[in-house]
C-alpha cells in the first residue's frame, strides 16, 4: 500500500522509467479501483499520505516538502508536473500530429511517394503504387532550455499553488520557443497562395487549396491574429468558453509570437507534423531534493519534420 512505500532519490534515477512509473510499479493504481483513491496515481498518494495540499485555499507552503528527508523526494516530481503541464497546455498540441522519441541526436525519418494519381485501374494493367522509404535527410535534436534561480529561503513560505503558476509560466514560454522550430519545418517547402494585403477572401483561397486534408488549423501571429480576429466575416464565427476561436469554414484559429506577421500556416493538425524528441522535460532532481536550489535547469531536447507535405499551405503577404 501506498503508505508503506520507502521514498528515496534512487527512484528518479532508473532507467527508462519516470518517478511516476517507479512509484506505480511499487504501488499499483490497479489496486484502488473502486475504492476513495481511485481518481489519484501513485504520486498524487504519496502527497495524500504526507498531507501535502498543492492546491486550494488550503494550499502549503514549499517547505512542507522538506518536513523530512522523504517528503523531499516527492519535491521534483512536483516541479516537473507544474513546467510540464504549462508546457503541454501550448500551441503545439494543435499543430502536432504525431509525438516521436528518438535515442539518437539524429533523427532519420521515412518518406511517402504518393505522387502517382489515384484512379481506376483495369484488371490486366498495374495498381499505381504509393511507396515509403527511408529518408535521405536527418532531423538535428537540439537542446531548449532554462536556467531557474531560486534560493531556498526566497520560496520556502511560498504558497505552494503560486509557485506552481510561475513553474507553468516557464513550462509554456518554454514551449512557444519550441513552437519555432515547429513554424520553421511547416514553412520549408510548402505551397500555398500569396496577398499583397490580407482578407477574408485570402483565407478563403487557402482553404480551398487543401484537396484531400482539411485546413482544420490556421496558425498566425498574435497581430495577424488580430486583424483576422476584426473581419466581418468573423462576426458569427465559433468561439468556446475556453478561448478558442473558429473561421466560418471550421479552422482554428490559433495565434503564435513564432510566426511573422508576413505568414498565415494553414495546416490538418491530424497529417502535418511530426514532434521528436530525444528526452521528455529534464530536470536537475538531486539539486532540488537537496534545497540547492540556485541554479536548476530545465530543458528538451526535440526537432520537427513534416509528414505531409499536402497537409500545409502557407499564405504569405506581401506589404
Amino acid at each position: 500500500m501506498y503508505n508503506d512505500i520507502k521514498l528515496e532519490k534512487g527512484l528518479y534515477n532508473l532507467s527508462g522509467k519516470s518517478f511516476t512509473s517507479a512509484l506505480e510499479e511499487l504501488d499499483p493504481s490497479a489496486a484502488y479501483v473502486g475504492t476513495e483513491l481511485a481518481a489519484l496515481d501513485a504520486y498524487e498518494r504519496q502527497l495524500k499520505r504526507y498531507n501535502i495540499r498543492v492546491s486550494g485555499t488550503e494550499c502549503d507552503m514549499v517547505e512542507k516538502f522538506f518536513a523530512s528527508t522523504e517528503t523531499a523526494v516527492l519535491f521534483p516530481e512536483f516541479v516537473s508536473r507544474c513546467i510540464k503541464k504549462g508546457f503541454d497546455d501550448t500551441v503545439l498540441k494543435a499543430v502536432t500530429a504525431v509525438r516521436t522519441v528518438s535515442e539518437s541526436s539524429q533523427y532519420l525519418g521515412c518518406v511517402l511517394d504518393d505522387s502517382t494519381a489515384y484512379g481506376t485501374t483495369a484488371q490486366t494493367v498495374a495498381l499505381p503504387a504509393s511507396t515509403v522509404t527511408e529518408g535521405t535527410t536527418a532531423v538535428a535534436l537540439e537542446k531548449i532550455g532554462r536556467l531557474i534561480n531560486a534560493s531556498y529561503e526566497a520560496i520556502r513560505k511560498q504558497r505552494l499553488d503560486v509557485f506552481g503558476v510561475m513553474l507553468r509560466s516557464i513550462g509554456i514560454k518554454l514551449a512557444n520557443t519550441v513552437v519555432g522550430k515547429a513554424v520553421t519545418a511547416l514553412k520549408a517547402d510548402a505551397a500555398g497562395v500569396t496577398t499583397s494585403s490580407l482578407s477574408y477572401s485570402d483565407l478563403a483561397d487557402l482553404y480551398g487549396k487543401f484537396d484531400n486534408f482539411n485546413m482544420t488549423t490556421v496558425l498566425a501571429s498574435p497581430a495577424i491574429a488580430a486583424k483576422i480576429a476584426a473581419m466581418d466575416q468573423m462576426k458569427d464565427a465559433r468561439a468556446k468558453a475556453d478561448g478558442k476561436m473558429f473561421l466560418p469554414f471550421g479552422s482554428e484559429l490559433v495565434k503564435s509570437a513564432a510566426v511573422d506577421d508576413a505568414t498565415v500556416i494553414g495546416l490538418d493538425r491530424d497529417f502535418a507534423l511530426e514532434f521528436i524528441t530525444s528526452t521528455g522535460l529534464v530536470l536537475e532532481t538531486d539539486k532540488l531534493i537537496d534545497r540547492q536550489l540556485d541554479q536548476i535547469t530545465v530543458s528538451v531536447t526535440c526537432g520537427f519534420r513534416k509528414v505531409t507535405p499536402d497537409a500545409v499551405k502557407v499564405l504569405t503577404i506581401t506589404s
